[in-house]
């Protein structure tokens, strides 16, 4: 990825907390990361040395918002590669869910993924080089009880990524999704204890995969699901 323009969303997050200095050791040129929480911004700074922290560039974005979407990728030099990480995780019973539930999951988690897809396309489409790589989750392919929605919203995100992939033959852009069982972040130590979390995929481990997808190296790659499971 060396010399790479990156659009990284949720590089703030407890995954891009793994997956943001596995971009920059990949040696991009620069990364460009919307956030909400300013705090978000310090908590990264603090795992990065200053020469990292220099090809950062932060935009206060809300990716729910198709203007402010375009704003943060018209902001760009260049649109080489496109790392979508935002996404939500929510429980439910069908029968108790709300529509109003409903309609919050597949706003983060599908329709970000499509607002971010779109415009990052145009740009991509005009140079005639990019690369897409999105976060799917286990559950599409072993969808369980109290997850349709997260579960529906996230294979909603594989079959926009796969149809993307479609569109591009012919171009020297592609686009694949990563399928991570449960991830070792803090919210997931948090919510689920910590005594399996040897067992769950790595932030960084996770970062790795979506940097070789990312990067020139996986030209003949379009439209994979990539199962990243760890050892769950």
């Amino acid at each position: 990825m060396r010399g790479k323009h990156v659009l990284l969303t949720g590089g703030t997050g407890g995954l891009g907390l793994g997956v943001t200095p596995t971009v920059l050791q990949q040696g991009a040129a620069s990364v460009t990361l919307p956030y909400h929480k300013p705090e978000d911004i310090e908590r990264l700074k603090g795992r990065l040395a200053p020469a990292d922290v220099a090809r950062l560039r932060f935009v206060a974005a809300d990716l729910t918002d198709e203007m402010s979407v375009q704003q943060v990728i018209d902001g760009m030099d260049r649109v080489d590669a496109t790392i979508h990480l935002v996404g939500g995780f929510s429980m439910g019973k069908t029968h108790e869910y709300t529509l109003a539930q409903w309609q919050k999951d597949f706003r983060l988690n599908l329709e970000t993924t499509f607002l971010v897809c779109k415009h990052s396309l145009r740009r991509m489409l005009e140079q005639d080089y990019g690369r897409i790589v999105t976060v799917g989750s286990r559950g599409v392919e072993q969808p369980g009880g109290q997850l349709a929605a997260y579960c529906a919203s996230k294979a909603g995100v594989v079959a926009l990524t796969r149809a993307i992939a479609d569109e591009t033959k012919g171009t020297n852009i592609t686009a694949n999704v990563v399928l991570p069982s449960v991830i070792d972040t803090p919210a997931n130590r948090a919510a689920m204890g910590a005594e399996n979390a040897t067992q769950w995929v790595k932030p960084e481990s996770l970062g790795a995969v979506i940097s070789f997808l990312a990067s020139e190296a996986a030209q003949d790659m379009r439209g994979a699901i990539v199962p990243v499971y760890g050892n769950t």
